[in-house]
């Protein structure tokens, strides 16, 4: 578990527009839980960086993952689908944080095994406000498995 004096979590955000990349980290450095944002444009460079690979070799495995469902290249949900299907992985509980509302993606995403699926709100202070909740839960309330 992620005690707030222990350390300082880990939270791969993986999303490809900078405003909204730049309002996510924002509002996690906002938060009373100790977090280092990681940034990731895209689902590879997310990968990457999970797996532990290339200049992301010396990285520390996230605590969460917020995971954007519309990335260029491989989307959110073949991204998904791959971290939960590696051994290494699966046990990072992975969020999918996206403007989609569709029923089929909800169901999808649960399906791929995704741990919580969020649509963004469109009011920054509900956005915020979900955002604090999500933290609060995934990083103070549940306990973790150790890296």
């Amino acid at each position: 578990m992620i005690a707030i004096d222990e350390k300082v979590a880990d939270v791969l955000l993986v999303e490809d527009n900078p405003a909204e990349a730049r309002l996510l980290a924002e509002v996690i450095r906002g938060s009373p839980v100790r977090i280092n944002p990681v940034l990731a444009m895209n689902g590879d460079e997310a990968l990457a960086y999970l797996r532990r690979q290339g200049r992301h070799a010396s990285a520390r495995r996230p605590q969460l993952v917020l995971l954007d469902l519309n990335l260029p290249g491989r989307d959110g949900r073949e991204i998904l689908k791959e971290i939960k299907s590696d051994p290494e992985l699966l046990r990072i509980p992975v969020v999918i944080l996206t403007t989609s509302g569709s029923a089929r993606d909800v169901a999808r995403a649960y399906d791929a095994h995704a741990n919580c699926f969020i649509s963004k709100p469109s009011e920054l202070d509900e956005y915020r406000r979900v955002l604090g909740s999500l933290i609060e839960f995934w990083l103070r309330i549940v306990k973790l498995p150790a890296d």
